[in-house]
């Protein structure tokens, strides 16, 4: 990722943000965040829904300098909870998945080849994270227990108490901009995976657990709660029917996800994979083949016959059969 060092970020939060009114929340608490916006600051999402622990937790690792982790199933949105609160802090905000192919480089930086008035010459590139670490940052490490090793032990150094990061190729140490915030998602909680539903993911050095100040569970929304989303993402899909249509589609949404958290199946479906197939449902005006080209097509054949029994008690209708429902 190229650092764009030109945009100019702001030096500290000057801005006193009402968290019951800006989140929705119960809450009477009021935080700090920055009056103007970066490009570094992502979009606001108008319609999305907060949960409260999970608002509060971010909210403390803002404010309060805390190192936040939010553990969940893929698909509860824990790296965009993070993202839309700092949207709406205007707080500048970076994102950096581990995945295998993220190594210690990448995140501290490189020497690289340039021109300098016709001649090569070798110039230390910085990387991601000293670059984050010196501005008001927040750092979001998604798939934080699919880190590399070399990896992890970098972001331990920034862990620390005082969070200094030593950059040994360039005989250099950062003290932290007093602004940088720094979080974490992960599927599970540093233990490993024993069900075989995350693979890639392992074991977290329990002392660079007890590193993270808080943890926080991010569960699916409550059906009432995702019917908003869903209906607000689908405003093209109105009437009765279809609103009872999408009602059945986010109770089966739920059995996937009990399955799936019982182990009977791998693939459940996501508040994002209701709205897809919502989408394909418009398009196709089809129930069963936009749920097929949206989600069982994605399924392991063994578990279809599971997932298609979830179908029929949701709909009343026969996957095989080839019956399907359509929009008025």
């Amino acid at each position: 990722m190229t650092i764009n060092k030109e945009i100019e970020l702001p030096k500290k939060p000057d801005d006193k943000i009402n968290v019951a009114d800006v989140f929705n929340i119960d809450s009477k608490l009021s935080v700090k965040g920055f009056k103007n916006k970066t490009s570094w600051v992502p979009d606001i999402d108008s319609s999305y829904v907060f949960d409260k622990e999970t608002t509060l937790s971010i909210l403390a690792g803002f404010e309060h300098n805390r190192r936040v982790m939010i553990q969940g199933f893929h698909g509860t949105g824990k790296s965009t909870h993070i993202e839309q609160i700092a949207a709406r802090l205007n707080w500048p905000c970076v994102r950096i998945n581990l995945d295998s192919h993220i190594s210690r480089i990448d995140l501290l930086g490189k020497d690289a080849i340039k021109l300098n008035d016709g001649k090569q010459i070798t110039e230390f590139q910085e990387g991601l994270l000293p670059w984050s670490i010196q501005n008001p940052v927040a750092l979001v490490f998604d798939e934080y227990d699919a880190g590399r090793p070399d990896v992890m032990f970098v972001i331990q150094r920034i862990l620390e108490v005082e969070g200094k990061l030593t950059l040994l190729d360039q005989n250099k140490i950062i003290n932290p901009h007093p602004s940088f915030r720094l979080f974490a998602t992960t599927n599970t909680v540093g233990l490993g995976d024993m069900t075989g539903l995350y693979h890639g993911t392992q074991q977290i050095n329990q002392g660079q657990m007890d590193r993270w100040h808080i943890l926080s569970t991010l569960n699916y929304l409550d059906p009432s709660q995702e019917l908003k989303v869903v209906m607000s993402k689908l405003n093209n899909l109105k009437g009765d029917k279809n609103k009872e249509i999408i009602k059945n589609m986010i109770k089966l949404a739920n059995l996937t996800r009990v399955g799936f958290a019982n182990g009977d199946i791998s693939t459940l479906m996501s508040p994002r994979t209701v709205i897809s197939w919502g989408q394909n449902f418009k398009i196709f005006k089809d129930l069963v083949s936009s749920f097929n080209l949206t989600f069982l097509n994605k399924c392991d054949d063994i578990e279809k016959s599971i997932i298609s029994e979830y179908f029929q008690r949701c709909f009343d209708l026969e996957i095989d059969s080839g019956e399907s429902g359509s929009s008025s």
